[in-house]
């Protein structure tokens, strides 16, 4: 991986060991290694409540009748809901950003944008077969946890993944100006099946780069920050992942 993806071999000298003792575990840890320990947990506890909550309001708008039907009858009404399912994560994250460092309400607005994004996800699956979004699931559940044990297995031998944030900045970009012109200009299935590989990739890539920073830099208060970025790696993995099976499936 060369310089930018390994310090060198010896981490040690890369990130002296802080005042604590945290050379021990990760050479690079400041502070105690107790507490960042602590941090780590206390974010994929977090993460994990957001996922049971997704799955739990997704299956809600795909499973309960009424509203399945109303979202597919395409009126007026389902339109501007859906209109404003899609902005509402968006308008969400405007205060939970400002206030993401204020307990607890930084806690209850990460539970409300969860939910705004949970709709999201459901109403995304209102196309799919039932198997298909299960397939879509375990294959992203397996990838993130295999990601995410490599990214803890690399930094411990030293590796840093800091550098691959500006190529995942372009990519995005890249995938933001692709599907603004697939909405605005269908190209088929093929393309969709395109889209869907190379965001796979970009939010795999996601995972890596955020759980490298969740180890090595954000700060003990910044939890509900690094839950965020976790959480809608997952989900944009999961739905590009859907997008791909869909496609396939045709």
């Amino acid at each position: 991986m060369g310089k930018q993806g390994k310090c060198s071999h010896d981490a040690e000298a890369c990130y002296p060991p802080g005042p604590a003792g945290g050379g021990a575990m990760y050479p690079y840890m400041i502070e105690s290694p107790q507490l960042r320990w602590a941090f780590i947990r206390k974010v994929y506890v977090i993460v994990s409540l957001q996922l049971l909550l997704t799955v739990a309001v997704a299956a809600a708008v795909n499973l309960v009748g009424p509203i399945r039907v109303f979202f597919r009858a395409r009126t007026p009404a389902a339109i501007a809901a859906f209109v404003l399912i899609i902005l509402s994560p968006l308008i969400v994250m405007i205060p939970m950003i400002y206030w993401r460092k204020r307990h607890p309400i930084n806690l209850v607005l990460l539970a409300l944008f969860t939910v705004c994004v949970s709709f999201a996800v459901g109403l995304g699956c209102l196309s799919a077969k039932g198997i298909v979004i299960l397939e879509a699931a375990g294959i992203t559940m397996v990838v993130v946890v295999g990601l995410t044990l490599y990214t803890f297995w690399a930094a411990k031998r030293g590796y840093d993944f800091e550098f691959l944030g500006p190529f995942l900045v372009a990519a995005c970009l890249v995938l933001l100006l692709y599907s603004l012109v697939q909405i605005l200009f269908p190209m088929g299935r093929t393309m969709t099946l395109v889209y869907g590989c190379v965001a796979a990739l970009v939010f795999s890539g996601f995972i890596i780069y955020d759980t490298d920073n969740l180890i090595k830099r954000y700060t003990y208060d910044e939890y509900v920050a690094a839950a965020i970025e976790l959480y809608l790696d997952i989900i944009n993995l999961f739905q590009a992942i859907l997008a791909i099976l869909e496609a396939a499936d045709g």
